[in-house]
């Protein structure tokens, strides 16, 4: 026996909501797109990226405490009103569901 597990490692990130480290698969990325903060579920949009659990609770810690213009490094602030708005659906999606 070699001593190497099985089980593949998985990358994590860190939410800039809760500062709690989690799979990068549970966590939603999100981009600077001119001012505003955008969310890329696919990860696959350009440029810096910021990671969020997709909930109101760490959205709103995220907001109060300016972490996305300091984890994206904007000049500015970013308006977060679309990405509300998906974090919203996607909540309200997930209590629908079994």
């Amino acid at each position: 026996m070699s001593g190497r597990t099985h089980a593949r490692a998985r990358p994590e990130r860190t939410c800039v909501g809760c500062r709690e480290r989690a799979a990068k698969t549970e966590l939603l990325r999100i981009v600077a797109i001119k001012d505003a903060c955008v969310p890329d579920p696919r990860g696959t949009l350009p440029g810096r990226g910021a990671y969020l659990h997709p909930a109101p609770v760490c959205l709103d810690q995220a907001v109060r405490r300016r972490a996305f213009t300091r984890a994206l490094r904007a000049p500015g602030a970013l308006d977060t009103k679309v990405l509300r708005q998906y974090v919203e659906q996607t909540t309200v999606a997930e209590q629908a569901t079994p």
